[in-house]
């Protein structure tokens, strides 16, 4: 999930700005983008053909975490839920959790392709690679986004990928998001609701994930839930913070009866297992349809039961392993060796006749000046010229503390940090004092209609702009 709290011991410096004009020049290269008229440095660009360009870089670099000792604040913390354990702004990241989970939709495109086949094993293949497309963000991700004040949102409509998305902090303790996505056109609808459980076990932050997370896909008439895999963030105290997804998610197709059983392996002794995902999809009958292997930080392939078994037989043979080279079909791992980090060098061994599902985006050049964005996780905190006054006024971008920590103003953000949690627990007591519940705005509490569980739900609404009584919690 990424919301862990650590510092990033790799100290990267380099020119930030050098880094953004490169960025400027490459896309002036673009010749589908020669025509474009608008801003620079990063801000947001209109083309002459009307489509939006988002922002390539961040308003300021990354500050250097190398002073902080996270050891003096997490000692106080083993075995306690993090939740309930305000931490400094240095671990953090510019963005809101209700942000982070936006970045679900950054392989939408995954969802798109589902929607287009006419084979419920295509769907399903697609669906599971969207599954595992949506945790790819967090990699090298150690920064922890902002928590929600009760009543936050964060809304997101892009047309040119074909959705809009919101978000709700429906409850504090426990902390819940909720997100309702639809398609703009109609043909698919994502929701769920996130309630993470966090702890600190001496050397590693767990979180343990809580909450369904359902697909629609309208066309087909078809729901998908599944619930995403445990996160550890490792070397909390010292040495280079790495990151691993491990446990066992289940897909399943409330319509068909197919399952989709993916295992985000653990690391190992030796760290050979790190990162990978194996699994299998199934009919209603326990029949295996096909088999999906990769690594959710790099690509995810899949091929037939026959081909997969042939193939590791023969290798326990000592047949010859074939391996994806990063310039022909995989982006090559780039974990650095480290203390309590395994060294990982190999990529995915790749079984002839696989079909590729998904492969992770590149990440813009600046990136790692950027808290490790993706070029998606960039452009969610934008807050464009005129987007003020149809935002809701609870909405992420409004948030003062994001804000001038996005600027590099980290002791205006700190300070507007604290301000906000005062806030937050003064109101909490005027409610408590009044005996008067908080009502949530956007969604209510329910049953989730395929699983039986209780779930957070959409009540509609939000984008007839209605916003008057939307509580004041900047």
């Amino acid at each position: 999930y990424g919301f862990y709290t650590g510092f990033d011991s790799d100290n990267s410096s380099g020119d930030f700005s050098e880094a953004n004009h490169k960025v400027a020049e490459m896309l002036d290269l673009d010749p589908h983008q020669s025509n474009r008229t608008g801003k620079r440095n990063g801000e947001t660009e209109i083309q002459e053909n009307g489509i939006k360009r988002h922002r390539t870089s961040l308003p300021a670099p990354m500050f250097s975490r190398s002073d902080f000792s996270v050891w003096s604040i997490l000692k106080k913390c083993i075995g306690l839920e993090l939740s309930k354990i305000t931490m400094p702004i240095v671990f953090n990241e510019p963005l809101s959790f209700l942000q982070r989970i936006t970045e679900y939709m950054e392989h939408v495109y995954l969802i798109n392709k589902a929607c287009s086949h006419a084979d419920p094993l295509e769907r399903m293949q697609a669906v599971a690679a969207f599954a595992v497309s949506a945790v790819a963000s967090q990699w090298e991700r150690t920064g922890k986004p902002f928590n929600p004040l009760l009543g936050e949102t964060y809304e997101l409509t892009r047309e040119d990928l074909g959705f809009r998305f919101i978000s709700e902090q429906v409850s504090h303790h426990p902390p819940i998001s909720a997100f309702y996505s639809e398609g703009l056109n109609k043909d698919f609808i994502f929701h769920g609701s996130i309630y993470p459980k966090l702890k600190f076990w001496g050397k590693s932050i767990e979180a343990e994930p809580r909450g369904t997370i359902t697909l629609e896909l309208l066309k087909h008439n078809e729901a998908y839930t599944w619930t995403n895999p445990t996160c550890c963030v490792h070397n909390v105290i010292i040495g280079k913070l790495w990151l691993e997804q491990y446990g066992t998610v289940e897909i399943v197709n409330h319509s068909t009866g197919d399952k989709c059983v993916l295992n985000f392996k653990p690391c190992g002794l030796f760290g050979k297992e790190l990162h990978r995902v194996e699994g299998y999809i199934q009919d209603k009958n326990r029949k295996k349809l096909c088999i999906i292997y990769g690594k959710w930080t790099e690509c995810l392939w899949c091929t037939d039961p026959a081909t997969y078994e042939t193939y590791k037989k023969n290798e326990k043979r000592g047949g010859e392993q074939k391996k994806l080279k990063a310039s022909e079909d995989v982006i090559k791992s780039e974990n650095d060796e480290a203390d309590d980090m395994p060294e990982v060098q190999e990529t995915v061994q790749f079984i002839p006749g696989s079909k590729l599902l998904w492969r992770i985006n590149c990440r813009p050049p600046n990136s790692s000046q950027m808290y490790n964005f993706t070029s998606f996780a960039v452009s969610l905190n934008e807050l464009e010229k005129g987007m003020e006054a149809i935002l809701a006024p609870t909405d992420c971008r409004l948030r003062p503390d994001i804000r001038n920590m996005e600027n590099g103003n980290m002791d205006v953000a700190s300070k507007e940090k604290e301000r906000l949690e005062e806030k937050q627990r003064a109101a909490r007591k005027d409610r408590a004092k009044d005996e008067v519940e908080w009502h949530t705005r956007w969604f209510h509490q329910g049953t989730n209609p395929y699983t039986g569980t209780s779930d957070w739900l959409y009540s509609g609404g939000y984008f007839d702009r209605n916003f008057s009584d939307c509580p004041d919690i900047y």
